[in-house]
């Protein structure tokens, strides 16, 4: 079973599969977007069949993302483990570079031998205009893109997932973050984490493993979280 698989799963089949599973606010831009599991699913699965249709992306091949905490980096981190990829923090080790439009020249400085995937990370789904000839626009890709994904092939449990930890080590971590901040099924988790390293674990994996749900603010206004607390009944706070 994939990462993906391990995770998504039971949210998407379960009982609460329509109601929100991540809820993303970013502070600087008033944007507000929300994601149930199904949803969520269907991006991630879209994602997916891109990264491997277009990128033969498998399992074994290095990706590395230089994207904020986002909705759609949730669903490209989904869709990379789905497809058996080991996520990885230097870009110059990946073969293929997922980054935002900001970061595309950084992506391409170390020449990944795949190429880069350039998210604008836009609300409604505009694309990047502009960019250098190669780059991926994932915008308008991964809308052709089939809502359902099927591994080719069933992946081990010691495949590598995240900078050289197995899929199960990354699960067992995210599961004993889920405990250690008393996340359970139904907690409702504010958080303003960066998502590298444990924050990546705590601030996402941890949320899903435990069946709760998120609500993610990027370049967050520290006067108006408490509102946000209140207006989405969050009861634990991250970050």
């Amino acid at each position: 079973m994939t990462l993906t698989a391990a995770l998504l799963d039971p949210l998407r089949t379960g009982p609460d599969a329509a109601r929100p599973l991540i809820t993303y606010y970013d502070d600087a831009t008033g944007e507000r977007i929300e994601l149930s599991a199904v949803t969520t699913a269907n991006w991630a699965a879209k994602a997916a069949n891109l990264l491997r249709e277009e990128c033969d992306v498998e399992p074994g091949t290095k990706v590395a993302l230089l994207l904020p905490p986002h909705w759609q980096t949730a669903a490209v981190l989904l869709a990379a483990w789905w497809c058996g990829a080991e996520v990885v923090t230097e870009p110059g080790a990946a073969e293929w570079v997922l980054c935002d439009a900001d970061r595309v020249d950084l992506a391409l400085a170390d020449d990944p031998p795949g190429g880069v995937v350039a998210l604008s990370l836009d609300a409604f789904g505009k694309g990047i205009p502009g960019l250098p000839v190669g780059v991926l626009d994932f915008a308008t890709e991964v809308r052709l893109q089939p809502d359902d994904f099927v591994p080719w092939q069933p992946l081990p449990a010691e495949a590598p997932a995240l900078d050289g930890q197995s899929v199960s080590e990354l699960l067992a971590g995210a599961r004993a973050a889920a405990e250690a901040h008393r996340l359970v099924a139904g907690s409702r988790v504010l958080s303003t984490l960066e998502w590298s390293g444990e924050g990546l674990v705590t601030g996402l994996l941890a949320v899903l493993a435990a069946g709760a749900s998120l609500v993610q603010v990027r370049n967050p206004d520290e006067a108006g979280l408490e509102r946000k607390a209140q207006s989405e009944r969050t009861t634990v706070r991250l970050g």
